[in-house]
Formats: C-alpha cells, sequence, structure tokens
C-alpha cells in the first residue's frame, strides 16, 4: 500500500506510541501502589488509566498502519514506582496528561505544517480526549488535597459512589463532559 503519510509525520506518531505505553505502565505502576495501601477504588480508577492510555498507544499504531506507514513498537520510558503519599501519585498522573497535551498539540502542529489533512482530522479525537484526561486528573487531585492523607478512604468512598471513574463519570452524569472546573463533592 501507498503510504498516505509522509515520513515526519510517521515518525512524529510513532513517537508519541513511546510515550502512551510509557503513561500507560506509569499508570499500572501508580495502580499498584494504591494496591498496596488497600485503596482498592484508587487502584481500579488507575488501572482503568492504564488500559486506557493502552488503547490511545494501539489507535495511534492501528492509524499508522492503516495509512500505509511503517509502525514502530518501542521500549518505553523508566517509570516511577515509589510515592511518599496519593497527593505524590496523582500530581504525576497530572503533570504526565498536561506533558502529553503539549505533545499531541506538537504532533498536530506537525499535521499543520505538512498540510495532512487526514491526520489533522484523526489527531482532533486526541485532542478533545486530553482536555477530559487533565481536567478529570486534576479533579481528582482537588478530592485527594480535599480529603487530605489521612482521609483517602472518603476519596475510596467517593470513587465508590460515582463508579468507575469516579470523576469523570461524575462530570458525565452532570452534563459536564470533562471541562468542568467546579464540582459538587460531598466533603
Amino acid at each position: 500500500m501507498t503510504s498516505l503519510l509522509k515520513p515526519a509525520v510517521v515518525d512524529s506518531i510513532n513517537g508519541q506510541v513511546i510515550e502512551e505505553f510509557t503513561a500507560s505502565l506509569q499508570y499500572v505502576a501508580i495502580a499498584f501502589h494504591f494496591e498496596a495501601e488497600t485503596l482498592p477504588e484508587l487502584a481500579q480508577f488507575f488501572h482503568a488509566q492504564a488500559n486506557e492510555e493502552h488503547q490511545h498507544a494501539m489507535k495511534l499504531l492501528n492509524y499508522i498502519s492503516e495509512a500505509g506507514g511503517k509502525t514502530v513498537v518501542p521500549a518505553t520510558k523508566p517509570v516511577k514506582n515509589e510515592f511518599e503519599t496519593a497527593e505524590e501519585a496523582i500530581s504525576l498522573a497530572l503533570h504526565q496528561e498536561i506533558k502529553v497535551t503539549e505533545q499531541i498539540n506538537h504532533l498536530m502542529d506537525i499535521a499543520i505544517k505538512e498540510n495532512d489533512h487526514l491526520t489533522r482530522h484523526f489527531l482532533q479525537w486526541f485532542v478533545n480526549e486530553q482536555l477530559e484526561e487533565v481536567s478529570s486528573m486534576s479533579d481528582l487531585l482537588r478530592v485527594v488535597k480535599r480529603a487530605g492523607e489521612a482521609n483517602l478512604l472518603l476519596v475510596e468512598d467517593y470513587l465508590a459512589r460515582n463508579g468507575r471513574g469516579g470523576v469523570e463519570d461524575y462530570l458525565a452524569r452532570n452534563g459536564r463532559g470533562g471541562g468542568s472546573r467546579s464540582m459538587d463533592i460531598p466533603f
């Protein structure tokens, strides 16, 4: 098949695959930290996030393949496995989402520069997804800060009452799909 993608676009997307797989493994590490702390709802939240990041990497690889480019399944970057506090772990996750947002924006810039409308259209999904990711992680961090390290069971309760994603589910149920900056948190 003839490639519909320019080499600069393929190389950049393959580079992003590294970031998505690394993010997935970072979330696995955070999930197991929370499992070790007997915080199953936070663990479940981050296992789900890990799965989502893995799916993002696969979506990127499938796009390259379908468009006739050469995929590269990379080694990942090292991840952090030790955390002193829940706030530290979730802060790391938030900073990672902000970094990925910047990287996705950079990919979009490359697609624009290369006049690659197909890739621009494809990447718009990721642009929208990053709004949700940063928003939900930011909200979760605020919930953890509000509860405090000594009251993480309140965070567990909050996540349990609000379903798999807690923060994301709450926003979706209340018609605020990830862009909310205020939440009615019960504690």
